[in-house]
C-alpha cells in the first residue's frame, strides 16, 4: 500500500510539473492578450443560481478549444488514472485550477471534475459537510462558500470602519431581520437593527470609529438562498471570545445581511480533582 502511495504521489507531482510548463509555453507574449485570458480565465466570476455560484467557463464552444494534441493520439491527461489526476490537481488553488480549465478541453475535463472541487473545498474550507451532495457539484459550491466568506469578511471591515452608511446597504431592508448583541440586546426590525449599529459605532468614540475584531474558526453552510456562517471573535487584543452566527439572504444578484447573534463564550467548567 506505501509503494502505491509513493507511486501516485511521484506520479502526481510529475504532472504537476509538466502540466505547469506546458501552461507557461502557451502563455502569450503580448500584455494585451495575456490580460484578455486573465479577464476570461476568471470566468470563474460567481453568478447566483438557486443559491448556488456558477463558475463560469464550462459554456465555451468547442470551436474556442485550441488544436488537438500533434499524432491524434490521447493527451496525457487521458492516459492517467482518475486517482494520479485527482491528486495532482490537488496542489492547485481556486484560481489555478480555473486557469488550468481554459487551456485545451481535456484539462478542462480534469480541471472540472467534480472529486478534484471537492477536495479542493474541504482544503480550503471545513470538512464537515462531507455527506452531503451539492445539487449543483461541488465546483458550484465552492464558489458559493467562497463568496459567502468574501461577504462575511466584508461585515467585520464595515464594524472595524464604523461606516452606518456602508451598514445599512449590507442588512435586508426587511422586517424580519434580526440582531443580538454579545451585550444581550435584542433588536428586530431594520429601523431598529440600524439605530443599533448607528449607537454602537458612536458610543464613546469620536467620528464614529469602529471596533476591529479577529475571527477564527470559521464554517460556512449554503442551502438554496440562505447561507450561515459560525465563528469565534474576540475584540482586537482582547482575548476574551465569542460565539457568532450570521444568516445572509440572496436577493436580487446580492448576499443581505439577514440575522447577526453574538453571545459570550462560556468559560470552561473547573476542573474536580475528586470527581
Amino acid at each position: 500500500m506505501d509503494g502505491v502511495r509513493a507511486l501516485i504521489a511521484a506520479g502526481a507531482t510529475a504532472v504537476c510539473c509538466i502540466v505547469c510548463a506546458f501552461w507557461v509555453l502557451r502563455l502569450p507574449s503580448s500584455s494585451s492578450s495575456s490580460a484578455k485570458k486573465q479577464q476570461r480565465c476568471c470566468g470563474c466570476r460567481a453568478r447566483s443560481a438557486n443559491g448556488e455560484m456558477a463558475v463560469g467557463g464550462d459554456n465555451k464552444k468547442k470551436a474556442q478549444d485550441p488544436a488537438p494534441e500533434s499524432g491524434g493520439g490521447v493527451s496525457m491527461m487521458e492516459q492517467l488514472v482518475p486517482e494520479i489526476t485527482t491528486h495532482a490537481l490537488s496542489y492547485l488553488d481556486y484560481t489555478s485550477l480555473c486557469r488550468l480549465s481554459m487551456t485545451n478541453s481535456a484539462m478542462r475535463r480534469a480541471a472540472n471534475d467534480d472529486g478534484a472541487w471537492k477536495a479542493l473545498y474541504h482544503k480550503d474550507f471545513t470538512v464537515e459537510q462531507h455527506n452531503i451532495t451539492p445539487p449543483n457539484g461541488w465546483k458550484a459550491y465552492y464558489a458559493a462558500t467562497r463568496a459567502i466568506m468574501n461577504v462575511n469578511a466584508e461585515f467585520y471591515n464595515i464594524i472595524r470602519e464604523g461606516s452606518l452608511p456602508a451598514m445599512s446597504h449590507f442588512w435586508l431592508n426587511a422586517d424580519y431581520v434580526k440582531c443580538i448583541h454579545a451585550t444581550g440586546e435584542f433588536l428586530t426590525g431594520y429601523n431598529a437593527v440600524m439605530e443599533g449599529w448607528g449607537l454602537l459605532f458612536n458610543w464613546g468614540q469620536e467620528g464614529g470609529q469602529g471596533i476591529a475584531f479577529n475571527v477564527r474558526d470559521v464554517r460556512v453552510r449554503v442551502l438554496g438562498e440562505v447561507a450561515w456562517v459560525n465563528m469565534k471573535a474576540n475584540v482586537d487584543v482582547d482575548p476574551v471570545l465569542f460565539h457568532v452566527t450570521n444568516v445572509y439572504e440572496f436577493r436580487n444578484g446580492k448576499w443581505y445581511m439577514v440575522h447577526h447573534h453574538s453571545s459570550l463564550m462560556a468559560d470552561p467548567a473547573p476542573h474536580n480533582p475528586f470527581g
